[in-house]
């Protein structure tokens, strides 16, 4: 199916999309209240504006109470004697 594009202020383009993409494009330009023509353009609009950066992850730090938990404090040593009784069953 061909479909063209039409803006009084830019270029005149041709393009060719599937039959069952056209018609979805027709159902939701015509659901929108728009013609299809003012539909791609605001696609390509939307597409085209510069994308938000990503959020500052350390935004999210302290959101939380822990509620006085404090199992972080002896994470090293926690992991150390792990290591330690790995290595001692396999007798290194």
């Amino acid at each position: 199916m061909l479909c063209f594009i039409c803006h009084t202020e830019g270029m005149r383009t041709m393009i060719v999309i599937p039959d069952h993409h056209h018609a979805a494009a027709k159902r939701r330009a015509a659901l929108d209240g728009i013609s299809l023509s003012e539909y791609i353009r605001r696609l390509v609009a939307r597409d085209l504006e510069p994308q938000a950066p990503a959020g500052d992850p350390s935004a999210i730090f302290g959101l939380f109470d822990s509620g006085g938990s404090r199992i972080a404090d002896g994470k090293q040593a926690m992991i150390s004697r792990a290591i330690d009784e790995q290595f001692a069953a396999k007798g290194l």
